[in-house]
């Protein structure tokens, strides 16, 4: 049984700790509203680019000689995996969530004759499919240093994406990352990266039976536009992929650290309800003490 000057340590102890997570719950909570509202902001854009490529797709009618970033190279024997997680930790199961999807499709792939190379982002991914994949790992990219994520921090991998497909490293990219749905939700997905992956109906199509659908005039050519497109495209889902994740690492942490003050708040309270009993009992034991001897003289 521990003694009451270990019980009052602990509760010491506890109660620092509670100190801790309440400050980066409130931490988080500031941070979450500017992450949100940058993750929120840019899926329209993000959406308005798969439209306007499925109309170039479209405008096209099949053409020989159509990017491979659009079209692909005709196998998929090699898969390129981007992985983005959080440079840090004490945020639930924000990082492990996306780390586990990315590892299931890698087992799925591994399985079925594929090749798989992995690109970490951020060293919390990295830490997690080290232990088993440490082999096809080709890279991490760290960002402890970026205060505020970037359209440049998504153009470097960007660039570096397109330097490896261009020199026929990979077939099929993929990138993870965890959507942002609310505080306590955070959906971790998976998007095909190249071959683009447009969508089967564009908002052109949609318009037609309001009689809104517009015409398009490309200038210069559809294939010079699409070419410069696609490229900008890839950078474009990475920096959806990167806000979104920052969005949900700080409602992911925010959650976590409320979750753990009231667990501190919990426990400090079982401790100094069994530090009372105890004190309670000592100061009892005394006293019979006392009166046992004062009974005996």
């Amino acid at each position: 049984m521990p003694s009451l000057k270990d019980l009052k340590n602990r509760i010491a102890s506890v109660t620092a700790t509670r100190k801790i997570t309440k400050a980066m719950q409130m931490v988080a909570a500031a941070k979450l509203r500017r992450a949100q509202e940058a993750a929120t902001a840019s899926r329209p854009y993000t959406e308005r680019m798969n439209a306007v490529l499925a109309n170039l797709n479209k405008a096209m009618g099949g053409r020989e000689g159509v990017s491979p970033l659009l079209a692909g190279t005709g196998s998929d024997q090699t898969h390129l995996l981007v992985v983005m997680t959080a440079e840090r930790g004490l945020c639930g199961g924000f990082n492990g969530n996306i780390a586990r999807k990315a590892r299931a499709d890698i087992l799925r792939l591994q399985k079925s004759g594929k090749t798989v190379k992995v690109i970490c982002v951020g060293r919390k991914g990295y830490d997690v499919l080290r232990r088993e994949f440490d082999h096809i790992i080709m890279e991490t990219i760290v960002l402890r240093d970026v205060k505020q994520i970037g359209f440049s921090n998504a153009e470097e991998i960007g660039a570096k994406v397109l330097g490896l497909f261009d020199a026929g490293e990979f077939d099929i990219c993929t990138i993870y990352f965890s959507e942002f749905r609310s505080v306590i939700a955070q959906v971790p997905t998976a998007q095909q990266l190249i071959p683009a992956s447009l969508p089967e109906e564009d908002e052109a199509a949609k318009d037609e039976d309001n009689k809104l659908a517009p015409i398009y005039e490309y200038e210069p050519d559809e294939d010079a536009i699409l070419g410069y497109l696609l490229k900008r495209n890839i950078s474009t889902q990475i920096f959806r992929g990167l806000l979104e994740n920052s969005a949900s690492e700080q409602g992911a942490r925010m959650t976590a650290m409320d979750n753990a003050t009231r667990n501190a708040g919990d426990m400090i309270e079982r401790l100094t309800i069994e530090f009372n009993r105890q004190r309670q009992a000592q100061i009892t034991t005394e006293l019979i003490e006392i009166i046992s001897g004062a009974e005996a003289l």
